[in-house]
């Protein structure tokens, strides 16, 4: 099968398409014939050997997937020729073949296409696991999402009003990127220059209840004055590179928090998590009370490419590599 791979840890220009067996199959396998695969940041960073964990090389980059299935264990929820969307986590997903663990294979609606559905799992479980679990998002609550035009931020505004927010302002950096985050449902768009005195204004001064964080870096602390009393800010990632600290003080002013969302840890460690996700989220996608993403779509073999596009933060949207 053709796949991406990266065999040294070079950054997102050592990823080749490559000829390499299809992935062994395992009990309670799902085997799926991919047909789109969405890549994130954790890739960026595997490139390089900086994220966490650490695949042994050589390894296919990639963590999500969508196709169709092959073959499926008797008890699984899914049968050969159902439309799926799958989890591969850690990379093996830019490939034609992918197998993963049946607990982390779901049906698509029939409203989404495959490229739609290879940018669904890993930013709008994040968000749903964000907004939901962590940030505790109460009806009619304002969130903030910085880096509003990429994956998770493009996400973010197509959920939040479904999941209960009133209003979501989204901060980017140039105004082709506002117009991304306004086709993705952002009630306000503010640019990253002044964004903390745009919002106060936007607020009445008020300040935000949830502010959801995939940039870090040196905003951060303005995150946390853009707070009214009692917010919430959640730390899901630092794609600007830097990872900020916070003075403790500064959470008394207002009795705000600053909150860990880790996703990929909470589903590790609690089964059927992932289910009790899908359940929700997928009859919200079916009815269109949230829209299909809008993915950024690169071919196989412009893989690197795509993954470069996250690495520059000059992605707008989810990105999803086409394989088939």
């Amino acid at each position: 099968m053709r796949a991406a791979q990266v065999s040294k840890l070079e950054g997102p220009e050592s990823i080749e398409v490559v000829d390499i067996p299809e992935p062994a199959e395992f009990p309670g396998g799902v085997v799926i014939d991919v047909h789109a695969a969405g890549v994130a940041f954790p890739d960026v960073l595997m490139t390089r050997g900086l994220y966490q964990m650490k695949p042994e090389l050589p390894f296919v980059v990639g963590g999500e997937v969508a196709g169709v299935v092959r073959s499926a264990p008797e008890d699984a929820r899914v049968r050969a020729g159902d439309r799926v969307v799958a989890l591969t986590m850690l990379g093996n997903a830019v490939a034609e073949t992918a197998v993963t663990a049946k607990e982390m294979v779901f049906r698509l609606p029939d409203n989404i296409s495959l490229e739609a559905g290879a940018g669904i799992l890993f930013n709008d479980l994040t968000v749903h696991f964000c907004l939901r679990n962590r940030g505790r998002l109460a009806e009619g609550e304002t969130v903030l999402v910085h880096g509003a035009a990429g994956g998770i931020g493009t996400s973010t505004l197509r959920m939040a009003k479904a999941l209960g927010a009133g209003r979501v302002i989204a901060v980017v950096s140039t105004e082709e990127k506002a117009e991304v985050a306004r086709a993705n449902g952002a009630s306000d768009v503010v640019l990253t220059d002044g964004w903390l005195a745009a919002v106060k204004e936007l607020t009445g001064g008020r300040g935000v209840d949830i502010v959801l964080d995939p940039v870090g870096g040196d905003r951060f602390t303005d995150s946390i004055r853009s707070l009214a009393s009692a917010g919430r800010l959640l730390v899901v990632g630092f794609t600007a590179g830097e990872i900020p600290t916070v003075k403790v003080n500064r959470l008394l002013l207002k009795n705000v928090e600053v909150i860990g969302a880790a996703w990929g840890e909470w589903v590790m460690t609690h089964p059927g998590y992932l289910q009790e996700q899908w359940d929700e989220v997928a009859p919200l996608l079916e009815s269109g009370k949230i829209a299909a993403p809008q993915p950024v779509l690169y071919p196989l073999t412009e893989t690197a490419a795509a993954v470069a596009a996250l690495d520059n933060r000059s992605a707008k949207g989810k990105v999803v590599v086409t394989v088939r």
